[in-house]
């Protein structure tokens, strides 16, 4: 059973950074589409950051320029640096890959979250 593992998260306060990360288990054979969700209190789970296997990028409006997601492909790990941190980027953080294992089953998977505090 594929599995992916989020870490790194915690308290920082405004204007600081932090880095959190997501290991997928054994078994794979591939990592294709990663992305970084995100759900703060009272609201819906948004997207923040997309990296295709290629290391093709895209993120959201509110983060561009702050946040930067990356992948090591060998380590099967991927990762969301966050810069410049606001207040609002309060939230838990989720990862979201599609995963082919090394049965060549293909499906989506879902990290358990790690809570991101922007706080002074």
């Amino acid at each position: 059973q594929v599995q992916l593992m989020e870490s790194g998260g915690g308290l920082v306060q405004p204007g600081r950074s932090l880095s959190i990360s997501c290991a997928a288990s054994a078994s794979i054979f591939s990592i294709n589409t990663v992305d970084w969700y995100r759900q703060a209190p009272g609201k819906d789970r948004e997207l923040v950051a997309t990296i295709t296997r290629s290391s093709v990028t895209n993120y959201a409006d509110s983060v561009k320029g702050r946040f930067t997601i990356s992948r090591d492909n060998a380590k099967n790990t991927m990762y969301l640096q966050m810069n410049s941190l606001k207040p609002e980027d309060t939230a838990v953080y989720y990862c979201h890959a599609d995963i082919t294992d090394i049965w060549g089953r293909s499906r989506d998977y879902w990290g358990q979250g790690t809570q991101v505090t922007v706080s002074s």
